[in-house]
């Protein structure tokens, strides 16, 4: 994935695309600092983990955006998030994401809110990266209170 990157920094200097440039860029400054961080190249799914992050970035931006009535910002993030988007695994629907999180509630079967890291360990290495992991946590608080 990380040559992936490259290479398309290297097309989109190539082609003058000056958004998909400015977001690549940002990726591979991101990645760079976890790889001196963690003192090693970094493994896909670090890549991933580096990527969410900027997508949870420029979601807050927007957010910002929305109170400040600044469309032009909005857009502007919601088109790096796109960009961000190819690098991702194809994402979760909602359905797969509950039906996952009712196959772990089957097996862990929680009593209370109390056991909510328990199911977020074990529902995290099956969704990371495949969905929002704040939309992910809401799920489960709901279905928890609900017990």
């Amino acid at each position: 994935m990380r040559e992936q990157i490259l290479e398309d920094l290297k097309t989109a200097m190539k082609n003058q695309d000056k958004e998909s440039l400015a977001v690549i860029r940002s990726i591979k400054g991101a990645m760079q600092l976890e790889e001196i961080d963690k003192k090693h190249f970094l493994t896909d799914d670090e890549v991933i983990d580096v990527i969410s992050k900027q997508i949870k970035i420029r979601k807050e931006a927007i957010e910002g955006a929305e109170k400040a009535s600044r469309d032009d910002l909005k857009e502007q993030s919601l088109k790096e998030i796109e960009i961000l988007n190819k690098y991702m695994p194809k994402q979760l629907t909602k359905e797969e994401v509950q039906k996952i999180v009712d196959e772990v509630f089957e097996e862990i079967k929680p009593t209370s809110l109390a056991d909510m890291g328990k199911i977020m360990k074990e529902v995290t290495p099956k969704v990371k990266g495949k969905t929002d992991m704040k939309d992910l946590s809401i799920l489960i608080r709901n279905k928890l209170s609900n017990l």
